[in-house]
């Protein structure tokens, strides 16, 4: 334990922010996880509504709200956005380096399109 009070307040803000990034790291995760699930149930229309009222209600209602009909080609894309967005965001706050994001967002889109 430290006995200057800086290095208490240090500690206590690396603890914070230890936290903080292993939540951003973890919803980076989910989102590849989410995309990969999505592309494995994509010829089932059922799994995919399903898919899609589970993780993304918001973008449901709306399309609702247009009257368009979300098909799995469209859940693909909001996924992959969302999952972009995560990735951005993570490389954004120094979580993880911007190339390792432009990796990933390259890998995935490759995966989506095979």
């Amino acid at each position: 334990m430290p006995n200057i009070q800086s290095a208490f307040k240090r500690l206590r803000q690396n603890v914070k922010h230890q936290l903080r990034n292993r939540m951003r790291k973890s919803r980076v995760k989910t989102a590849e996880t989410n995309l990969v699930t999505l592309l494995a149930k994509k010829n089932d229309a059922k799994e995919v509504s399903a898919f899609l009222d589970k993780y993304f209600p918001v973008e449901v209602a709306e399309a609702k709200k247009a009257n368009k009909e979300l098909d799995a080609k469209a859940a693909i894309d909001i996924t992959l956005a969302k999952c972009f967005a995560e990735l951005d965001k993570a490389a954004k706050v120094g979580v993880i380096h911007k190339n390792k994001a432009d990796r990933k967002k390259a890998r995935l889109t490759a995966l989506v399109k095979k």
